[in-house]
Parts: C-alpha cells; sequence; structure tokens
C-alpha cells in the first residue's frame, strides 16, 4: 500500500484520531456537505423551472411553427395554405415527431354583465391534447374535428372566472372582419388551468373549421403548423431541416412560407429563464469558495496540531512531499465524507420537494404552483467529482507548509 495513503488511512481511523482536533474537521465535513447540498438544490430547482415553463409554452405552441412570413413578423394574422402534401413533407423531415394545423382568431367573449376580449384557436382532430388533459379543471376536451365540437369552447380558469362561467353555460363571441361583425354562439365544454399568466387572459381552444369561417378564409387556408420535435436537444438542427422544406417557397395564393422556433416567438420568456442560469453559476461559485475556505482552515489546524508527528516522520526519512501526500489524503477522507452528507441531504431535498410540494409558490409571478425540482443524476456526479478536484486543487498551496516544519524544533512542539 501506499505509504502517505497508510498512514493517512491510520490517523483518520485509528486510535491516533482523537488527537486530531474534532471541531475542525467537523466543519470542514459540513462546510463541504453544505455546499454540495445547496448546489444540487440550486441546479435541481433551475432545471425544474426551465423545463415545467419551457413544457407550458410548447403546450399552448410547438418547437416550430411554420406560417406565413408575415405572420411571424408581426402580431397580424396572415393565412397559408397548408395542404396534405405540405403536411406529409412537414410530418417526414428528419427529428419531427408530430405536425398539427391551427388558426387564431381574434374576438370578444360576452355575457350579461361582462366581456372580455380573447384569441380562439382554432385545432384539428389531430391536436396533441396531451398538455392541455393534465392541465384540466373543469369538464372535457371537446372532440375537435367533428360535427359535435363546432359550437364548443375550451376556456382557461381565469377567463371562467372573470365571466363567471362554468361548463354547460352558453355564452355569445363576437368577431370584427373588416367592416363585417360575425357572431358565434358557444357552449363551454371544459375549462383548463396552466398558470401561464401570458396565455390564460385569453386563450380558448375551438374547432379549426369554426374559427376559419370566422376569419373568412379558404377552406385550406389556416395560421400555420405547429411541430413537435423528438428531440429538444436536436431542435436546433431539426428547424434548419424544416426551414429547408418551406424556405423561399410560396403557395397558390402567392404567400410565402417561413418558421421560427419557440425561442423566437417568447424571446422574454426564455431571456428570464437564462437570468435564472446566472444566479447558478454565482450560487456555484459561493458554495465552492466556502468549501475550499472551510477545507484550507481545517487542515491548517490539523497540520499544525500534528506539529510533532511530522516531525517524527521527517526524523524518520520521510520526505516533505511524502508528508505533504499524507494530510491531503487526510483531506481527502474529510471531502468524501462531506460529500456523502451533502448528496444525502440535497437529494433528500430535492425528492421531498419533488413528491409533496412542500414549498408553495405564487402562481402568477411563478408560472407554476409549487418549486418545481428535475434531477439530472449526470450533473450531480460532474458536481461531486468538480467539488472534489476544486477543494483538493485548493488544498495543495496550504499543504506546503508542512516543509516549513523542522523535524529538531517540532519534536518538542507544544
Amino acid at each position: 500500500m501506499n505509504f502517505a495513503l497508510f498512514t493517512a488511512t491510520r490517523i483518520y481511523g485509528g486510535g491516533e484520531n482523537r488527537k486530531v482536533s474534532k471541531p475542525a474537521v467537523r466543519i470542514a465535513t459540513a462546510g463541504v456537505a453544505i455546499g454540495l447540498a445547496v448546489m444540487i438544490i440550486s441546479v435541481a430547482v433551475v432545471l425544474g423551472f426551465k423545463h415545467s415553463i419551457r413544457n407550458k409554452v410548447v403546450g399552448f405552441g410547438s418547437h416550430i411553427t411554420v406560417a406565413n412570413f408575415v405572420t411571424l413578423q408581426s402580431s397580424e394574422q396572415y393565412p397559408i395554405q397548408l395542404s396534405d402534401s405540405m403536411m406529409k413533407a412537414l410530418a417526414h423531415t428528419p427529428g419531427v415527431r408530430h405536425v398539427q394545423r391551427f388558426a387564431y382568431a381574434q374576438g370578444v367573449l360576452k355575457t350579461n354583465n361582462d366581456f372580455l376580449g380573447v384569441t380562439l384557436k382554432g385545432v384539428d382532430r389531430d391536436f396533441d391534447s396531451t398538455f392541455i388533459h393534465e392541465c384540466m379543471a373543469q369538464g372535457q376536451i371537446p372532440k375537435f374535428g367533428t360535427e359535435a365540437s363546432t359550437q364548443q369552447l375550451l376556456i382557461s380558469k381565469h377567463i371562467a372566472d372573470k365571466l363567471k362561467l362554468t361548463t354547460g353555460n352558453r355564452i355569445f363571441a363576437y368577431f370584427l372582419d373588416g367592416q363585417h361583425l360575425r357572431i358565434r354562439r358557444f357552449t363551454i365544454a371544459g375549462v383548463y388551468a396552466t398558470n401561464m399568466k401570458q396565455f390564460d387572459e385569453q386563450m380558448c381552444f375551438a374547432d379549426i373549421t369554426t374559427v376559419n369561417k370566422i376569419n373568412g378564409w379558404k377552406p385550406d387556408q389556416y395560421t400555420g403548423a405547429e411541430i413537435t420535435v423528438e428531440s429538444t436537444h436536436a431542435l436546433d438542427m431539426t428547424a434548419k431541416n424544416v426551414l429547408k422544406k418551406v424556405k423561399n417557397r410560396t403557395d397558390k395564393y402567392g404567400e410565402t412560407y417561413s418558421s421560427a422556433t419557440i425561442f423566437e416567438q417568447y424571446p422574454q420568456i426564455f431571456s428570464w429563464l437564462g437570468l435564472m442560469d446566472l444566479n447558478v453559476w454565482i450560487i456555484l461559485a459561493l458554495m465552492l469558495a466556502v468549501a475550499g475556505v472551510t477545507m484550507i482552515s481545517g487542515l491548517l489546524i490539523i497540520i499544525l496540531e500534528r506539529t510533532q508527528t511530522i516531525g517524527l516522520l521527517k526524523a524518520l526519512g520521510a520526505r516533505n512531499a511524502q508528508v505533504r501526500h499524507i494530510f491531503l489524503w487526510f483531506s481527502v477522507f474529510i471531502i468524501g465524507k462531506g460529500l456523502v452528507i451533502g448528496n444525502l441531504l440535497g437529494l433528500g431535498i430535492c425528492l421531498l420537494q419533488k413528491y409533496t410540494g412542500l414549498v408553495k409558490l405564487d402562481p402568477q409571478t411563478y408560472y407554476v404552483s409549487t418549486v418545481p425540482v428535475d434531477v439530472d443524476w449526470l450533473i450531480v456526479v460532474i458536481l461531486n467529482i468538480s467539488t472534489l478536484l476544486i477543494c483538493i486543487f485548493v488544498l495543495i498551496g496550504p499543504s506546503y507548509l508542512v516543509s516549513r516544519i523542522h523535524p529538531a524544533r517540532s519534536m518538542h512542539y507544544e
């Protein structure tokens, strides 16, 4: 066995351990444990926020949108032709998982006592309702694309509360098309709640045929097509593949196709999430600094307390490098124990929050009702290895203190 490792093991785990400053060891261990736990929790919370909010934005829209070039550059709705051949071409693009048509119409919902401006999103039978199904608060999702769904409406809880509506209620909707006023009467089929204020305040779902008629468009004209990708890690590549399919193409009405990713359509939301990354980096730096400083303090105390042992080892022929390695191995044992405790503490808190939702949030501000956590095991492993290596690295300098200890004088050190 390596001499330095063997000696460090005996000092750390043997009877000699009683001579080591226990408070210094405990403080150093606690510093590493708390630092790692805070880093794990911080990263898990940020990943949870990112995944939760991104999934909600994608649930309302898609990873990639194909639409009229003018529509993507402005807030106005200009139709684009989406024939079956175009939809099939988009569906067979590498990286694409699902494609669905959609259409928007701006209108006003009115009751006897109140009214509210809304955006009507028309969807067809190919609508992926997985996300909305998870957010249903009342009623059910209409079977879009059928005759029965043409006069049914799916609204948010925010709209339902404001207009005092519930499932089964009937309501008039008014749409202004140039100089013409179009009126439709809908039945509330269901109510959803996503806590995404930007969408909940105005988004309603209706049958795409109804929305097309409200807009006065041709049967093959729509606002666009929403594309969900197979892997978000390959989103940029898939977006390039989609753009190649539609770039510089025009439909039979002379409108130009274009495409945009979710990050290009909602930059303000993802910019906010990007700021959270900066906060995490600051927290990681602070926690590593705390762990490093406590380890340096602990090592210096331990070296000073073991002055006689260092002198004896040197008198017996041990070189400075060997003595330094002894205390570095001793530090590794302390760091290792701190890592174990930190993992148990950090992962335990994350799992507790994930399965109990103990810590609540204001959904109107944070888009979620509880603190979301998402544990990435690869990142946890990287945090452990990084903490171990950085702590050892910062201890190399202080370990040179052993070279200043003279054997003759240290043998009488008290």
